[in-house]
């Protein structure tokens, strides 16, 4: 069975896979419904930015931060 054999493959492989079948069903238009307290959640972070737009980070600085935070160190 073909579960059975993903399940037999190293954990690091199983990850793999399971990230590209997320990949694939995600490139094919699946989007999962939002629970109520995602939706809730984005409700108000919504709201938060109308209120406060200036407050919002640039999307490149967000980036260099997370690239600088997660760069190789030695």
């Amino acid at each position: 069975m073909l579960l059975d054999a993903a399940k037999a493959l190293p954990l690091s492989e199983q990850i793999e896979l399971a990230e590209a079948l997320w990949e694939n069903i995600a490139d094919a238009g699946y989007e999962p419904p939002l629970s109520g307290a995602q939706a809730a959640e984005l409700d108000r972070r919504v709201e938060e930015h109308c209120r406060n737009p200036q407050a919002a980070i640039p999307w490149n600085q967000i980036r260099t931060e997370l690239e600088r935070y997660h760069a190789p160190r030695g």
